[in-house]
């Protein structure tokens, strides 16, 4: 077998639905296999994915074992000669897997391969490409440093390699990660002293130590609506700092004036990450109208009577209404992901954007990547 999708889901049911449409549509045409590991999600989750996707390799943990031990579990599973690490809140375009495993046949030097992330909004994610977050790496970022003077301090997010120009890079997210499952194997796959958080950065770090490189390649994008999988709360900002001092303690020297200052700087950086998130619930705000795009032309929105809801079958006459607080749904069955990911990277926050469901009951999307995505339901 060619290649293996691992996906580790919790709790977000309608999102999952969405990735694995967008999953099983780029795997049509290959000889691959897709493994959806559940961590007991009380959602809904398992018995939808078994409803709707009978072809995926299901594996249903009875208890939360986290992200690292998770995806440990999937890729055991896994004959695939490639394994691709993929997050549940995101949506690949249909060439996204051929692309990239094209690319690594023919470019093998390189360990692990990460794309272009953008949000829920068209937004690029700088996450995409990072450096090695040394404690000295870590100040630069959150002190601000990186933006002021981002020549001499863009380490954090690799600011030397532009957006959209392909390159090494040492830390690719974990949204996303292809790889011989042979490497990851030899890695023993993310530590699972970590819960969660700074797993990708953990695995990429050890990917360098053994002598290989990393690689961004902006020639795939995909969506990863981020704030979905990642709620900001108090857990969050604990997990996150435990996290982080873990990471550090493990691989640098450090004196106990720098473990303070890595206590204190962890704690301040996920406390705005948290703060953020919640700015943007309390900024969010309802569409002035809404456009369908599908073929079937009998759907309709199922709340906010009061907002205008339209239908195409296209999207070649909606750019008269960018930046007017439009939002568009995409069908799968009518606008391929491609063209939806193209669209969006292309238009970005001069629309919000929603995806129908394998069943078309509800649309799915998020506005903001600091905070939780949006369900609206259809009728």
């Amino acid at each position: 077998m060619k290649l293996s999708v691992v996906i580790l889901n919790f709790n977000v049911k309608y999102f999952v639905d969405l990735c694995l449409q967008s999953v099983v549509a780029a795997t049509k045409d290959l000889d691959a296999e897709i493994i959806v590991v559940d961590n007991a999600s009380v959602d809904g989750s398992v018995p939808w994915i078994k409803a709707q996707f009978p072809q995926v390799k299901l594996v249903v943990n009875n208890e939360n074992l986290g992200f690292p031990k998770g995806n440990n579990i999937g890729v055991s599973k896994a004959k695939g000669e490639y394994v691709c690490i993929l997050n549940p809140d995101t949506v690949v375009a249909e060439d996204t897997f051929s692309k990239a495993l094209d690319f690594m046949d023919k470019n093998q030097q390189f360990a692990i391969m990460g794309p272009k992330l953008i949000d829920g909004s068209g937004r690029f994610l700088k996450e995409s490409k990072r450096g090695v977050p040394t404690p000295w790496v870590a100040f630069t970022k959150v002190s601000g440093l990186y933006k002021v003077f981002p020549k001499l301090f863009g380490t954090y997010y690799n600011l030397k390699l532009p957006t959209n120009q392909a390159g090494e890079t040492d830390v690719l997210v974990g949204a996303f990660m292809m790889m011989k499952t042979t490497h990851y194997r030899a890695l023993n796959g993310f530590d699972e002293e970590c819960f969660m958080y700074c797993e990708d950065d953990d695995l990429s770090f050890r990917s360098l130590q053994l002598g290989r490189s990393n690689y961004y390649n902006p020639t795939i994008t995909i969506i990863h609506f981020k704030g979905e999988s990642t709620p900001k709360d108090f857990a969050y900002q604990k997990r996150f700092r435990e996290a982080l001092y873990y990471f550090y303690t493990k691989h640098f020297k450090v004196s106990k004036l720098v473990k303070i200052w890595i206590k204190l700087a962890t704690n301040a950086f996920s406390f705005l990450k948290r703060l953020r998130g919640t700015r943007s619930v309390k900024k969010k705000r309802q569409p002035s109208c809404y456009w369908l795009i599908s073929n079937e032309l009998n759907i309709e929105i199922g709340v906010n009577k009061n907002i205008p809801f339209m239908h195409t079958n296209h999207c070649d006459d909606l750019e008269a209404f960018k930046s007017t607080g439009t939002e568009l749904i995409f069908d799968p069955n009518t606008i391929s992901f491609k063209q939806s990911i193209f669209f969006m990277n292309r238009y970005g926050n001069a629309f919000s954007y929603k995806f129908l469901s394998s069943d078309k009951s509800h649309a799915v999307g998020s506005n903001s990547s600091n905070a939780k995505g949006e369900v609206l339901v259809m009728s």
